[in-house]
């Protein structure tokens, strides 16, 4: 018993801790909708292991260059949802 309690320990300290996904969703919709728009865009780049400032970035520059949001409004909007994308990133290897 002792041995497999063991063994199974050591598993689970090895695995990568499992993102928070949903909690990431939740904490997106309470974001302005600015910041649930890059969060949308944002979160399949950083679950591909981008990181995250690297996918803010690629979701809000084709927003500011076509003229749709200003850079300020970019960048504080994706310093809104720079947390709830942390949520969702798998962390541990």
């Amino acid at each position: 018993m002792k041995a497999w309690t063991l063994t199974a320990a050591l598993i689970l300290a090895a695995a990568p801790a499992w993102a928070d996904r949903a909690g990431a969703e939740r904490c997106a919709a309470g974001l302005q909708p600015l910041g649930q728009q890059l969060f949308t865009r944002a979160l399949p780049g950083v679950l591909g292991g981008a990181s995250i400032p690297d996918a803010l970035r690629n979701a809000a520059v084709s927003m500011v260059m076509s003229g749709a949001v200003s850079r300020d409004a970019a960048r504080q909007a994706a310093e809104s949802a720079g947390p709830c994308l942390a949520m969702a990133r798998p962390t541990g290897g």
